[in-house]
């Protein structure tokens, strides 16, 4: 009888041990293709704030409700290359949750990528925000930087977007 409690309580232990699934948004795509060097001393350096949210709230203060967040990072102009110097993702609470990469990269005239923050990865919180540090070709079109929230769940849907604002 003995044995066949610990065997059943065995079975049950492996059962319910899942995997530990990698969060999307760590690694979108490989940054590491993407880095460059920045020795050109004509370049016009900037910073642009975005909010992004990976919870709301639902019914009350108490409850909240999970969102999948699209980042977008987007080169504006038709012939120049941009360059990402940074992008910091902070929590409500304005703590550093992750940087996305760790040398400055390059975005083609006209490319867009993003990053992906999924559903189930709750570290942002209600108040979630990307600071971006970026730098530009003079006279060349700034980048621009959105984020798309979205969550469904029934037959009920959720999504609004917010774009990024330069700040100093």
């Amino acid at each position: 009888m003995k044995n066949l409690f610990l065997l059943i309580f065995s079975i049950t232990l492996l059962a319910s041990c899942k995997e530990k699934q990698e969060i999307s948004s760590i690694n979108p795509i490989n940054w590491e293709k993407r880095i460059t060097k920045l020795t050109d001393s004509t370049l016009t350096l900037g910073t642009t704030h975005l909010s992004v949210y990976s919870q709301v709230y639902s019914y009350t203060e108490h409850k909240k409700h999970g969102l999948t967040v699209t980042v977008s990072l987007r080169n504006t102009d038709r012939k120049d290359t941009i360059y990402l110097k940074k992008a910091d993702y902070y929590d409500t609470h304005g703590e550093l949750i992750r940087s996305y990469f760790k040398h400055p990269i390059y975005l083609t005239p006209m490319e867009t990528v993003e990053i992906v923050i999924d559903e189930t990865d709750q570290e942002g919180g209600t108040g979630g925000n990307f600071m971006f540090d970026w730098a530009i070709k003079p006279n060349s079109n700034k980048p621009l930087f959105e984020a798309v929230m979205i969550s469904t769940s029934g037959q009920q849907g959720l999504s609004f977007s917010t774009t990024g604002v330069e700040v100093h």
